[in-house]
């Protein structure tokens, strides 16, 4: 063949590849808004609006937030059976599905009339998390190219570190003025209206992202080899579930504990620095971690998140303390997000990413 020939035959696949690499920039915008979305209406808001649940329904502070955890637990489990789906029909259809399915249990929770019906709410809440959360949205990033998925996970997280600084304020503001039924009618109407239609056109996107040969063809080897991958997911699903569990349980306390150890009206405030700090952890790994790889992002947020955690134990209510608690947990929690979508690529390759990912529980935005 000659060279012009052989030129031209390439040439279609160079366009099609070109075209396909405008796509993911469109989905991490379309993604970072339903993160913040779904992380402020799903996980951030809860703690504002316990007391207000604890007291509408008749219960204690402490058994919301059991109602909670069990939610969390419950969810963390379903968390591979999603994944599972998400490899056979698509992450997009699954996120679709779940924004469908977050706004009815936002509205059912908002209606329920005994704590029964609350109970069943919230942890239908945290199944839902799973189909629309962080774990979702990389799988949709890997699909879309997994040759720059671990680049545009990180741009993601960047966008989606605001869901708590936004939606601390947000819930603390709106409790001024509505019931916590109310705001979560509203969340409820910004899961189906917004989140719900972004994720379609997604899916519809990725229907058009090229043909399955091509994707095929555009996989991602894993670092760790087929023999040896059953015991390496064992590990690192049980650290991720570790640093998981210890996040949520932080994150859903953090702004009534940083009140009850006489940090008052300042506690949102202080709370809120955790999202910038989240962003900033990404923007110094997107512009100087170039060369850090995947496990070295996770061990680094592992260390920031403990150290953190010493800060506060050594300091109490001393305003600095709690301001440098803050922001250790957002830089370690930023990166671990980074880590979360970026580790199962790297030891074990794009094919069956989501059955194969070890995050359990929904890392935090």
């Amino acid at each position: 063949m000659s060279s012009a020939a052989t030129t031209a035959a390439a040439r279609p696949a160079r366009v099609t590849l070109l075209h396909r690499s405008k796509i993911p920039a469109g989905i991490v915008s379309a993604l970072g808004l339903t993160q913040i979305i779904g992380y402020g209406t799903l996980y951030y808001s809860f703690s504002i609006l316990a007391p207000g649940m604890a007291e509408d329904l008749g219960l204690s502070l402490a058994e919301v937030f059991g109602v909670f955890s069990v939610s969390l637990f419950i969810g963390g489990l379903s968390a591979t059976y999603i994944g599972k789906q998400m490899d056979r029909i698509g992450a997009a259809t699954i996120m679709t599905i779940g924004s469908a399915l977050a706004a009815m249990t936002l509205a059912l929770c908002a209606w329920s009339p005994s704590v029964a019906i609350f109970a069943i709410a919230i942890i239908l809440l945290e199944v839902s998390s799973g189909m629309v959360q962080y774990q979702a949205a990389f799988a949709a990033l890997v699909e879309s190219d997994p040759r720059t998925a671990s680049r545009s996970i990180t741009y993601l997280t960047l966008i989606g570190g605001f869901a708590s600084t936004i939606f601390w304020p947000i819930s603390a503001s709106l409790t001024g003025y509505l019931s916590w039924r109310e705001i979560y009618l509203v969340f409820a109407a910004l899961n189906l209206f917004l989140c719900m239609p972004l994720h379609f056109l997604i899916r519809s996107l990725g229907k058009k992202a090229g043909d399955p040969a091509i994707r095929t063809r555009e996989t991602v080897i894993g670092a760790i080899p087929p023999p040896a991958r059953r015991r390496a997911m064992f590990i690192v699903s049980f650290a991720f579930a570790l640093l998981g569990f210890t996040l949520a349980a932080i994150l859903a306390h953090m702004v009534p504990m940083l009140g009850s150890i006489g940090l008052g009206a300042a506690a949102v405030v202080i709370g809120s620095l955790f999202g910038p700090a989240q962003v900033l952890s990404r923007l110094i790994n997107m512009v100087f971690g170039k060369n850090l790889s995947p496990p070295g992002l996770a061990i680094l947020s592992a260390v920031l998140i403990v150290f953190g955690v010493l800060i506060l134990l050594m300091t109490g209510n001393w305003l600095p303390g709690a301001v440098a608690f803050a922001i250790c947990l957002g830089l370690g929690s930023g990166i671990n997000s980074i880590a979360q979508g970026s580790l199962p690529l790297y030891l074990f390759g794009s094919g069956g990413y989501m059955e194969r990912s070890p995050a359990r529980w929904p890392p935090p935005a």
